[in-house]
């Protein structure tokens, strides 16, 4: 037989481990662990008097939650366990071992340092001439929220389950009071039953006061635009053609819907070939000019990308800059969106119909032909114009090689597909560390090139 290296798991360190020897040079703990040290300790939100059990330093937590993400790791209980299994996290987290509860606390509290440490390792890029902000490219990805789609119920659905359950828990309270009258044999059971249908309700009932607060909130907003429609079509007395316009209803239709478990969510879907999810739609500023790097991020809870453009761009120019050009698809056309980029000397080359011409030999058959739309708009007319020169061609060619490639690495590589944290300002703080965690992989790979 072959000779074997001799082993035993009884044996002792004859000296104190060094887990940095344990580590290869150039392991992305070493990156993360240097720029965390970077983020002044004011932008974390930690207790102001140190009193009671003594609480992980912020920086520690910082680099844990940077270092497990950009490996893939974000439950807090895994990450937790991962403090005890992997070397790397070992070190990272100084060999101690927060526990869960604190950890998802600590990721919920500090968005403040999660978009400070972003900030930071941009800077520390262009410090070292790997980022130049000059051409960027925006795109979005559906990512799933903490929450299931059959959890989503509609306005009408929800009216009826709620006049459902307020009879039921009537029935059930009067059957709990003749129980206690003739002492039955469990009186517990009723009043569980009754709290579990009152819990249902008044989850119904706020799902119900949000679909009407928002539909309020739509009215008031259309109104201005429905009083100029009717004062113009009652200036036309006897010349009238047409029905009257429709004042805008205060109370929402009966298919609109709410998540009972994250209202902030939505349903939506990547194309009319895909099926319907509870997601949010995530947005990233990523740069053109070869790094990769994100610049910018913004979260969005409905499928159109156009309302969030200029104001993810333009937020920017607190960070890294206000850049040259911006690269968009046709999710981002808009008539504002575009004049507010261009009053800024910002360039938007922003796609004008179907950019993915049929490929000959493509398995698919090929789609109906439909019949094309004509442009009308002076600013569509002038940027299909603008996208057809040579130049703005080239230019436009580098943004499926940028963004798209950054949502690959963030869902394949990195594993993130689903939101941990519910509600839309927990979301987005989560979105800040992801794009934190997908920057310091993206540096750390840069540095070793």
């Amino acid at each position: 037989m072959g000779t074997f290296v001799p082993f035993s798991r009884d044996q002792s360190f004859l000296l104190p481990p060094d887990m940095r020897d344990w580590l290869p040079q150039d392991d992305l703990a070493h990156f993360v662990v240097a720029a965390v040290e970077r983020v002044p300790l004011n932008a974390f939100q930690a207790k102001a008097v140190a009193s009671g059990k003594a609480q992980y330093h912020p920086r520690l937590m910082l680099a844990l939650l940077v270092y497990c993400y950009a490996n893939g790791v974000f439950s807090s209980r895994r990450i937790e366990r991962a403090t005890h299994r992997d070397i790397g996290v070992r070190y990272v987290a100084a060999n101690l071992h927060p526990d869960h509860d604190t950890i998802a606390a600590f990721r919920r509290a500090n968005r403040a340092a999660f978009e400070a440490a972003f900030l930071r390792v941009l800077l520390l890029a262009r410090e070292a001439g790997l980022m130049r902000v000059g051409a960027v490219a925006i795109d979005g990805t559906k990512l799933d929220a903490n929450a299931s789609k059959i959890r989503s119920v509609r306005y009408d659905r929800a009216k009826a389950l709620r006049a459902k359950l307020a009879a039921d828990i009537a029935a059930l309270t009067a059957r709990a009071e003749a129980a206690d009258a003739e002492d039955a044999p469990d009186p517990q059971a009723l009043p569980k039953e009754i709290a579990r249908r009152e819990a249902l309700k008044a989850k119904l009932d706020a799902a119900c006061a949000r679909l009407e607060a928002e539909a309020r909130a739509e009215a008031e907003a259309a109104r201005p635009a429905y009083e100029a429609k009717k004062a113009a079509y009652d200036a036309k007395r006897g010349r009238r053609r047409g029905r009257p316009p429709k004042p805008p209803e205060d109370g929402p239709p009966p298919e609109r819907q709410s998540n009972l478990t994250d209202p902030d969510s939505a349903l939506m879907r990547r194309s009319d070939a895909h099926e319907c999810r509870q997601a949010y739609n995530a947005q990233a500023v990523v740069c053109a000019e070869g790094s990769q790097l994100i610049l910018a991020t913004g979260l969005a809870a409905t499928t159109a990308d156009a309302p969030g453009f200029a104001a993810t761009v333009l937020a920017m120019e607190n960070t890294v800059g206000l850049p040259r050009t911006v690269l968009a698809d046709t999710g981002f056309a808009s008539a504002p969106a575009v004049a507010t980029l261009e009053a800024r000397g910002i360039e938007p080359l922003v796609a004008i119909g179907r950019t993915q011409p049929h490929r000959p030999y493509d398995f698919r058959p090929p789609p109906k032909p439909k019949k094309e739309r004509r442009i009308t708009e002076p600013w569509r007319v002038a940027m299909k114009a603008k996208l057809e020169t040579d130049d703005a061609k080239a230019l436009y060619a580098k943004r499926k090689q940028t963004v798209e490639p950054a949502f690959g690495i963030i869902k394949s590589a990195m594993g993130f597909v689903r939101f941990h944290l519910r509600g839309f300002r927990n979301a987005a703080t989560e979105w800040t560390l992801v794009a934190l965690a997908y920057n310091c992989r993206r540096l750390h790979r840069m540095q070793a090139a």
